[in-house]
């Protein structure tokens, strides 16, 4: 799988721009605050159909313009895809794929599939749990569409239920009914994360001792208020009834897997409290290559590699590691500067220059 060509108009600081790219390694180069990001930032958008900087589809759209427009040809081994994206002011999109208008974004998921890795990904591994679900979340999405729906469907009614325990007087077979359907939801999220987090430690170790030349062991696990995963329906069920009181009385509710996290160890140590920043860096590092290798077994291809500006962030031994690591992958890189891409100047490299919301090669 890789991008043939990226169209945008009037998407952030770009009027219009046409970018022909090639199936090996694509570089942008340039100053800070040129629109490098933006770039990588329109084709997460075909992935996932929003934005991974921001939750507001019209600050995407360019200052005193109306809507935004993203269109992206990507080649697959059974069939091309043709991705097309309006985004309007009022806060409306339409998502077109090959010409045929989707009513849902499950259809998107899986179209185009990105492992994106920036220098905000470190708060997978040094800040709250929600970064590392929504982590979970992201790649789970576009890998399984069930997967998605079950998340939609168990917020939605999980929404309800804090409604519910909002209100002065609570009905508890209203409760009941939420209950259920939160359990039913949940347990299919929860097995898919359960299986996610097995694939990272399937991959991960041996990336990581790649990494770190044998000198570090990484273990990935789920933390979860259920003491085991042999009836997760059941027993989420049971521990939601548990803690209804206190769900009544704090008016939200305590137990979930919109509450889960999952750890990272080296060598049994937690990387989140007591890890380096290399350390925290190489988990993440690890994290993005096991998520290449993850996607490509469950769906036969590779996906998309997008790397925004983490070059500089990572030592040459880190450096070396990607290089050797994207021979197969369609990659796109933002920098700062030529001698961030030295080693990766040869006959397969597609160099390109922005400056202000324009690109030169």
């Amino acid at each position: 799988m890789h991008v043939k060509y990226l169209q945008i108009l009037n998407y952030r600081n770009y009027k219009e721009l046409f970018l022909e790219l090639n199936e090996n390694v694509n570089v942008f180069i340039g100053d800070n605050a040129q629109g490098k990001t933006n770039i990588l930032e329109s084709i997460y958008y075909c992935s996932f159909g929003r934005s991974h900087r921001t939750n507001k589809d019209k600050e995407v759209i360019k200052w005193n313009e109306n809507k935004a427009y993203i269109k992206l040809y990507v080649v697959r081994e059974r069939m091309d895809k043709k991705i097309e994206i309006k985004i309007l002011k009022e806060g409306k999109k339409a998502i077109n794929i090959n010409s045929i208008k989707i009513n849902k974004i499950a259809e998107l998921m899986g179209v185009c599939n990105v492992v994106m890795f920036s220098p905000e990904d470190l708060k997978i591994v040094k800040e709250s749990p929600g970064h590392r679900r929504r982590f979970l979340n992201m790649e789970l999405c576009q890998l399984d569409r069930k997967y998605y729906y079950n998340l939609v469907q168990y917020n939605k009614v999980l929404m309800e239920r804090n409604t519910v325990l909002k209100g002065k007087q609570i009905d508890e077979s209203i409760l009941d009914i939420y209950d259920d359907q939160l359990a039913s939801f949940g347990e299919y999220v929860i097995k898919q994360r359960l299986w996610y987090i097995e694939q990272l430690n399937k991959y991960g170790k041996s990336i990581h001792k790649d990494i770190t030349s044998n000198m570090e062991d990484v273990e990935f696990g789920y933390l979860c208020q259920l003491k085991a995963f042999d009836n997760i329906k059941m027993d989420l069920l049971q521990l939601l009834k548990k803690n209804r009181a206190s769900d009544i009385l704090k008016h939200i509710t305590s137990v979930g897997p919109h509450r889960d996290d999952f750890y990272i160890k080296l060598n049994g140590i937690d990387t989140r409290n007591f890890g380096s920043q290399g350390q925290q860096r190489t988990s993440v590092l690890t994290i993005k290559f096991a998520s290449l290798k993850i996607i490509k077994e469950v769906t036969g291809e590779h996906p998309i590699l997008l790397l925004d500006d983490v070059l500089s962030e990572l030592d040459l031994k880190r450096q070396k590691y990607v290089l050797n690591s994207i021979s197969d992958v369609q990659t796109i890189i933002t920098c700062t500067g030529i001698e961030d891409i030295k080693l990766y100047i040869n006959d397969k490299v597609s160099i390109f220059y922005v400056k202000d919301g324009s690109v030169g090669i």
